[in-house]
């Protein structure tokens, strides 16, 4: 009996991983980083945004990232702003479910070495 529970346990974990796997196919581009709105004042005297209350000039977007162990800056207009913080989700989307593969990864591979074990014995 439990070598066809068991059987059903593995069997279910591959099912399980054949669909997070096919659902990492469906997430687009993927980029690291951040994007952030800054706001500025700028160096003209009487400006808003040197008022009281300030009114500062932006938002301005900014995306932030280390690309071969460097910190790189990148202003952006909104429309890539847009589009970077798209491509951050999925990314956040791919290390969940690729997490999520390791954990269903790693209770198959304790019930097949197990069975191995058994099997030797």
């Amino acid at each position: 009996m439990a070598r066809t529970t068991n059987a059903g346990r593995l069997a279910g974990y591959e099912r399980r991983y054949r669909e997070l796997a096919s659902g990492l196919a469906t997430i687009g581009f993927i980029a690291a980083g951040s994007v952030a709105p800054r706001f500025n004042r700028c160096g003209t005297p009487g400006c808003r945004c040197h008022g009281d209350p300030p009114r500062l000039h932006g938002p301005y977007y900014q995306w932030t990232a280390k690309v071969k162990g460097v910190t790189v800056n990148r202003r952006l207009s909104e429309r890539e702003a847009e589009r970077y913080t798209e491509w951050i989700g999925n990314d956040r989307r791919v290390r969940t479910i690729v997490a999520q593969m390791r954990e269903v990864a790693a209770k198959a591979t304790d019930l097949i070495l197990k069975e191995d074990a058994a099997k030797r014995s």
